[in-house]
């Protein structure tokens, strides 16, 4: 197989990618990591290289719009981003002190979460209550545009919201991916901040988390760039295109479609890891 070859069919399976994981929420580094080390045989590590790469230019290009719009929350994401980036240093330290073998069944685990989380209800309304103390004296409140003007909130639980933010991070610098779905978690279900807020700071944050993880990555020669650049390349590609279909796509379907792949996916990850195929 020629490189030419090899590049132009990575680039097309990153596109694919890139469209499921624009089409739910949970980004395309979930799909691009097994993809690429079950049918490309791409060694795990280089895999989740190359993803983190892709993770931080879709989630770059993603956040200037949501923060123009005034939907994230910069001074919350950059605060719980302390929390994220000791992680993913964590997470990427690991790599090189757990078995591949083990990544792979970690993987596999967090992809069947992925596929459950994808059709979880998140709740949208806003809790009414008592100002949380350490919230009020880090400035953890703000507004965002609602139906009927801007509405206020404040975020609560915020040492609970931190500590899942680390284990998100962790995740991320070990597997490669946004763990997008986790720091949603912590920011609506943990902390009570708006669903809208809560998925658009998240998204804000991944590209930082990415980052940090990535340095360690390249300085350990797990970042190629024959693999990353058309990575990069086909899941932003296939991100643009899934957001122009989620808007007239019937999401109950998609997220079926997606819950199928994302199932197979994580089961082959989890057996490959357990008998040492990986």
């Amino acid at each position: 197989m020629t490189v030419l070859f090899f590049s132009s069919v990575l680039f097309g399976a990153s596109i694919a990618a890139g469209l499921l994981g624009a089409l739910t929420g949970l980004g395309g580094g979930v799909v691009i990591v097994p993809v690429l080390v079950l049918l490309f045989g791409v060694d795990i590590r280089y895999a989740i290289g190359a993803s983190l790469v892709s993770v931080i230019a879709t989630s770059s290009g993603a956040a200037v719009a949501y923060v123009r719009e005034g939907l994230s929350n910069i001074r919350i994401g950059m605060f719980l981003e302390v929390a994220t980036t000791l992680g993913a240093l964590l997470g990427a330290y690991l790599t090189a002190k757990i078995s591949g073998h083990w990544i792979a069944v970690i993987f596999g685990v967090v992809l069947l979460y992925s596929a459950l989380s994808s059709f979880r209800k998140w709740p949208s309304t806003v809790p009414v209550g008592h100002v949380n103390p350490l919230a009020k004296r880090l400035e953890l409140s703000g507004t965002y545009p609602g139906p009927d003007g801007p509405e206020p909130y404040t975020a609560e639980r915020v040492p609970l919201g931190f500590g899942i933010m680390f284990g998100a991070g962790t995740l991320s610098g070990l597997l490669g991916i946004g763990s997008g779905a986790v720091k949603v978690l912590a920011m609506d279900q943990a902390m009570k901040l708006p669903f809208k807020v809560s998925t658009t700071t998240s998204n804000f944050m991944i590209g930082v988390t990415a980052a940090a993880s990535a340095g360690i990555y390249l300085s350990r020669g797990y970042i190629d760039p024959t693999i990353a650049m058309p990575v990069m390349l086909g899941v932003l590609g296939g991100s643009l295109i899934g957001t122009h279909i989620l808007v007239k796509a019937r999401v109950k379907t998609l997220r079926s479609v997606f819950a199928v792949v994302i199932i197979a996916l994580g089961v082959e990850m989890i057996y490959s890891g357990i008998t040492g195929k990986i």
